[in-house]
């Protein structure tokens, strides 16, 4: 039995009300946690139950208030809609779910487990779902990730994920994984006599001869029981723990044969690289020239910009022969291109680095954002697009407001957005004569994406209202549609 079969004969998710009855019990479950990421999961499943109160019928006021109450109502089972799991109760769960896997505590991926089996009994057909259900698999180290995140490209047009080199990674993985495991039953002959048993019992034995220092006896029993797990399909996480253990133990043993060693250590290397990160490709992201802050700056200077906001507010605006009259046009994450409402170039993209929406698109400069130096550059690795971009922002772009502007949270308590980021190095250099920002109103009136993005949250870890203010204190000539600082 599967470790994900294991838990789902515990869990038996797919239900909605056993499933939302599951995340209210959980929800009690983490009153007074001090962990983080718990304490982030327990806000979505108090939102996930207010949720499942707006969906009742409507009867008398109970007496009880607040968590307590809605934790009762939901318990009861009637939070599923009549016309069966509606769109704001999907995301909800989703919300939950992903906060769930985030958590990685075994409590949490049975919550994860539980909702994605209930999430593709409702919907099919839903993208979100097979997602979830892609990257809860991968977690678990489960051979399924692979066909779940198939299933999620067949059903999206645009790859804003990341989807499909995660998919070649996890594939280059699995074949340089098969090769270590050929290499080391060539190197240890014996090592087939001790991979009919179970796989748990002789790597004991493996353990036992190597602590009384018998590593002829010790290692056909452990390379023995790789290859069973390997015969087993056992989890790769699993799979993965007990090889790095045997490499470690065969470094530490007297006068080991270093060059079969190391074609070893040589293949461990390449399957864990390629299973974090993926295969590069074209590792010059096809010859782009990496640009500074000053070089960046020498780019802009003496240049009209605007500034496209992705808002509701830009795609009925018709100026998209006013925005194409700009010197220079700046677009953000995933935004979406209609000629008459928000004109046809784009000159710069500025983009977080979470997300890879419309970074296949033609654009003569990039900026991509982050917070975190190393998630920044694994995203830059993964996520690029060879030849879609003739200058790339090194690490000196990397994030303006903190590392520029020297902007701590004590300062600025919220996470700035990629706008924010983008606009506040724009002011900062002050080298355009002109700088607007069109369609600007900070999400009041909603979002205007690329389809695939269109259900990713307006998140609440932006201070919107303060970046507006800081907006409105520098703006110099304010219309309906745009807001000039310069």
């Amino acid at each position: 039995m599967t470790r994900v079969q294991d838990r789902r004969a515990r869990t038996r998710g797919g239900e909605l009300d056993d499933c939302v009855r599951a995340c209210a019990v959980h929800s009690g479950k983490l009153v007074g946690s001090l962990d983080r990421r718990r304490t982030e999961l327990a806000e979505q499943l108090r939102k996930l139950l207010v949720v499942c109160s707006a969906t009742q019928p409507a009867a008398p006021a109970p007496a009880a208030a607040g968590a307590g109450a809605l934790l009762k109502r939901a318990v009861k089972g009637a939070a599923t809609p009549a016309s069966g799991i509606s769109n704001d109760l999907l995301d909800a769960l989703l919300a939950v779910a992903n906060k769930a896997l985030e958590c990685g505590y075994d409590d949490e991926l049975n919550l994860a487990l539980v909702i994605s089996d209930t999430v593709l009994a409702q919907r099919k057909n839903s993208r979100a779902g097979w997602r979830l259900r892609a990257r809860l698999l991968e977690v678990l180290g489960e051979d399924g990730a692979v066909e779940a995140y198939e299933r999620y490209l067949a059903l999206t047009d645009d790859d804003g994920f990341g989807v499909r080199p995660r998919i070649a990674g996890l594939r280059a993985a699995s074949e340089t994984e098969r090769e270590l495991l050929a290499l080391l039953r060539r190197q240890c002959p014996r090592a087939t006599d001790f991979a009919r048993g179970r796989a748990t019992e002789v790597w004991a034995e493996g353990l036992a001869a190597h602590a009384l220092g018998d590593w002829a006896q010790a290692e056909p029993r452990l390379v023995g029981a790789l290859l069973r797990l390997a015969e087993e399909d056992a989890p790769a996480t699993d799979r993965q723990e007990l090889l790095s253990q045997y490499l470690d133990l065969r470094t530490a043993v007297p006068g080991v044969d270093l060059a079969a060693l190391t074609e070893a250590l040589a293949l461990y290397a390449e399957q864990r690289r390629s299973r974090m990160r993926g295969p590069v490709a074209d590792p010059t992201i096809g010859g782009v020239q990496w640009i500074s802050l000053g070089e960046f700056r020498n780019r802009v200077a003496g240049k009209s910009v605007c500034l496209i906001a992705n808002s509701g507010r830009i795609g009925g605006s018709s100026m998209g022969a006013e925005i194409d009259a700009y010197d220079l046009v700046v677009r953000f994450n995933s935004y979406k291109i209609d000629p008459k409402h928000t004109g046809t170039r784009t000159d710069i993209h500025a983009t977080i680095h979470k997300h890879g929406f419309n970074w296949d698109k033609q654009v003569s400069t990039r900026l991509v954002f982050g917070g975190i130096s190393g998630d920044w550059k694994w995203s830059l690795r993964n996520r690029l697009v060879p030849g879609a971009q003739t200058f790339l922002g090194d690490e000196s772009l990397r994030w303006p407001v903190r590392n520029i502007g020297k902007l701590g949270t004590d300062v600025w308590s919220g996470i700035p957005t990629t706008g924010f980021n983008m606009l506040w190095l724009l002011d900062f250099l002050d080298v355009s004569p002109t700088l607007d920002l069109i369609g600007f109103d900070f999400y009041e009136s909603g979002a205007y994406r690329v389809q695939e993005a269109m259900k990713l949250a307006i998140t609440s870890v932006h201070e919107y209202t303060s970046e507006k203010e800081w907006v409105m204190q520098r703006a110099q000539r304010v219309t309906d549609m745009r807001i000039s600082l310069r």
